[in-house]
């Protein structure tokens, strides 16, 4: 081991090169203790099939007594490209009892004359309109006119499934949970980036929102697929319509309020992903600034035994969404000084093999995720994974971009993606 440690010095001589090589080697220990913490993820997962298998074989429908009213809430601007493709999907859903309100947020095309045809033509469907004020304050309008037991919030571009609703009502199976995550999966799987996406979304979903959701520490509920139990939403409150990561913010007031927040892996949302590079940039960057907020927002909840274990998860998460992308990106620095300097980080040594390693067990996961989602169609696009070390640095870039934003006080905006309408699954 001593020999092995010192083989990364070989060569140097400097107190720049002793820097370059100690940060390689603390960054690297890192990185490989953070990959196997999350290799715990996979029997969690397991174990929360398990459970709700469990669950439902018992028949807890606990929550409800009766088939509750649904209110699903969409929010829009500027979609008149996926607004009707949204709500024919919704309107499609085998459930009985539930109102679409539609609202749009001061749109400069023709989305609020969409959805005021929409709400003529069909008495489940209403329609707002209201000054562009952003995301989270059209949110709390379609909420304020909604009178559901039941509240779904979901983008202009989600595309439900004809069971989505019933699914994610199931996912209310314990008197403790106030809020329910659904699937979100990529609708628009017609680029080499959104087929990549298609693969790491089944591991966020597949395997990591089981595992998190099993031990009470589902730190979101995405605003593409949530429902909220009415009365959690009347105790948390309203959206913060300040930040834009109004989902997370509200998913952790919810935690702080008292309730679970529970998973429905059948509750399936496909929406668009981002189909360009300058796309996926701006969603990331406007995510990562979002969790920034929410951090600085509920500070307070880190490492706080009041809020049992999601408090501790909190400072796993924080060093894990925050901290690890950018050690990463500094790791991936020093490989080249150190070869400048002399030193071969990279031989034929431990490292190597596990950088072989990773990769094996990136497509192993891979496999298990999509499996686990019974989703065997999207085998089809494994072929993809050698491009995800780009998408790390990728996503270490934007992390890197938000901390910057955020001490510099820019401004902070909706900032969409750009709508194709393309539709690549089945309704």
């Amino acid at each position: 081991m001593t020999e092995f440690l010192n083989g990364f010095f070989d060569g140097i001589t400097t107190p720049i090169g002793m820097v370059v090589v100690g940060l390689f080697m603390v960054g690297g220990g890192l990185i490989l203790g953070m990959g196997l913490v999350k290799l715990c993820f996979i029997p969690m997962s397991l174990a929360f099939v398990a459970r709700e298998r469990r669950r439902a074989k018992n028949n807890k429908q606990l929550v409800f007594e009766s088939r509750p009213r649904v209110s699903i809430v969409v929010p829009g601007y500027n979609e008149e490209v996926v607004i009707s493709n949204c709500v024919e999907s919704i309107l499609r859903s085998n459930y009985e009892d539930f109102e679409v309100i539609l609202v749009d947020d001061g749109s400069t095309d023709g989305t609020a004359r969409i959805m005021d045809e929409w709400a003529a033509k069909d008495h489940r469907v209403s329609s707002i309109s209201q000054p562009n004020s952003g995301k989270g304050a059209a949110l709390n309008r379609g909420f304020a006119a909604s009178d559901g037991e039941v509240v779904l919030f979901v983008d202009a571009d989600g595309v439900f499934g004809e069971e989505t609703i019933n699914e994610m009502l199931k996912g209310f199976n314990h008197p403790s949970i106030g809020a329910v995550c659904g699937d979100d999966r990529p609708v628009n799987l017609n680029t080499v980036q959104t087929r990549l996406l298609t693969v790491i979304s089944h591991l966020g979903t597949g395997v990591v929102r089981r595992a998190l959701a099993l031990i009470g520490c589902l730190p979101i509920v995405s605003g593409n697929s949530g429902a909220f139990l009415r009365s959690a939403l009347n105790v948390a409150g309203n959206l913060d319509e300040r930040i834009i990561g109004e989902d997370l913010e509200l998913t952790w007031r919810i935690h702080k309020a008292g309730y679970q927040v529970n998973f429905a892996p059948r509750a399936l949302v496909y929406a668009e992903s981002p189909s360009t590079l300058r796309g996926l940039w701006k969603q990331r960057v406007r995510w990562a600034r979002g969790l920034l907020q929410t951090i600085k927002i509920h500070k307070s909840m880190h490492g706080n035994p009041r809020f049992g274990a999601f408090g501790f998860f909190l400072v796993f998460n924080t060093f894990n969404m925050v901290a690890m992308p950018v050690i990463q990106l500094l790791v991936l620095l020093s490989i080249p000084v150190m070869f400048l300097l002399g030193s071969n980080p990279i031989g034929d040594g431990v490292w190597a093999f596990l950088a072989w390693l990773g990769i094996l067990v990136s497509i192993a996961l891979a496999i298990y995720a999509i499996a686990l989602n019974r989703a065997a169609a999207d085998l089809r696009h494994l072929w993809t994974i050698p491009l995800w070390p780009i998408y790390s640095v990728l996503i270490g870039l934007t992390m890197l971009s938000a901390l910057f934003k955020e001490i510099t006080n820019k401004p902070a905006n909706w900032n969409k993606l750009d709508r194709s309408g393309v539709v690549s699954v089945g309704r």
